[in-house]
């Protein structure tokens, strides 16, 4: 398991982390169509916090995207980065998440973040955040639509409706397995929606989740308990 250290300069208020969205924003690519599903590789991120202890884990975990088989993971540890605040979760997240990335033994390929892209309320989460700096096409793939609107996707694997923010589609909902509640889906950066939404049913043979984001949250739970223990 890595250990990280907060990075020098690292956003310290709100005020400095929305100046940092709104400089990295405009980097964000979203003409590029993206891996096609089943091929290369495919990284779930997630992390887990420990408040109390002012810990938080990362976990990074590479399937082959044919098979779906674990091809390497890593770890990182470090300390919660920045306050809990609605809209900056990122800052919380990245600094130990890059550091987990970084200890993979191979390339990541796609990079599937358990939250946002795109579909943010300043266009901007971690999806898009992690693609920006890393230059890796990217994913958001969420539990819970946030503050977007959408209308119940039919009951059908692979039926979606579109996830808006007034009139503006920032993502999708999407129904991975017939009648169960769908996920939304979202850009991050150098990835389409349709191909976004084909990866993520790709990675959902069997379950509501990605099977990169089922395997990167067991590991990162049982990372903090190891942290903490």
């Amino acid at each position: 398991m890595t250990t990280v250290r907060i990075p020098a300069g690292w956003p310290a208020t709100e005020e400095q982390a929305r100046a940092v969205q709104d400089e990295l924003r405009g980097r964000v690519v979203i003409d590029e169509p993206g891996p096609p599903p089943g091929t290369g590789r495919v990284t779930g991120v997630d992390v887990a916090y420990d408040d109390e202890r002012d810990v938080v884990v990362a976990a990074a975990v590479v399937l082959d995207a044919a098979t779906l088989d674990v091809v390497a993971e890593a770890t990182a540890v470090g300390r919660v980065s920045f306050p809990y605040v609605p809209g900056l979760l990122a800052f919380r997240e990245i600094p130990t998440v890059l550091a987990a990335l970084d200890a993979l033994p191979c390339p990541p390929g796609l990079v599937v973040c358990d939250g946002y892209g795109l579909a943010h309320p300043r266009r901007f989460g971690l999806a898009s955040h992690l693609g920006v700096l890393t230059g890796l096409p990217t994913i958001g793939v969420a539990k819970n639509p946030f503050t977007f609107s959408y209308e119940e996707p039919g009951v059908r694997r692979g039926s979606v409706s579109p996830l808006l923010a007034g009139t503006d589609e920032v993502g999708r909902a999407l129904r991975t397995q017939d009648g169960v509640k769908p996920v939304f889906v979202s850009v991050g950066h150098r990835v389409d929606l349709d191909n976004a939404c084909a990866h993520t049913l790709a990675l959902a043979p069997k379950y509501r989740l990605p099977e990169s984001t089922r395997h990167a949250d067991s590991l990162c739970r049982r990372a903090l308990q190891e942290a903490t223990a």
